[in-house]
């Protein structure tokens, strides 16, 4: 039986989600990199609303439910957002810091949970 049939569809939902923080990260990162560069646009990602209404949109049964996860993709969008500064940057880092620590949380979480799934797995296969 492969694991994710163990597991159901939770690993490769956590997959998504772990891919979607970090390139959250490393966009977040990316907008502080740049908070001085003259006209820089901050960027921001998106996929919770997509991966939501694909699995609201998937038939219920494990083969359509694993499509819906696995065609799901996170996007980067420039931030439309008007600056408040002379030099056209609309990059708050206060916000970013915020939203940085936010994130770094979510995906230590995720992780911190799938792998107590794997622990969990081992010890019953194990017995120890």
């Amino acid at each position: 039986m492969a694991i994710n049939g163990i597991f159901g569809n939770t690993i490769s939902m956590a997959s998504k989600a772990l891919d979607f923080l970090w390139e959250k990260e490393s966009v977040i990162s990316d907008n502080l990199a740049n908070v001085e560069t003259p006209g820089y646009k901050s960027k921001y990602v998106t996929f919770e609303e997509e991966f939501r209404r694909r699995l609201e949109g998937a038939d219920g049964d494990a083969q359509s439910m694993a499509g819906a996860i696995n065609s799901s993709r996170y996007r980067v969008h420039t931030s439309e957002q008007e600056s408040t500064r002379a030099d056209g940057n609309n990059v708050n880092a206060d916000v970013e810091i915020m939203e940085l620590t936010r994130t770094s949380l979510q995906y230590q979480y995720l992780l911190k949970s799938v792998s107590s799934d794997v622990s969990r797995l081992n010890t019953a296969i194990t017995g120890q």
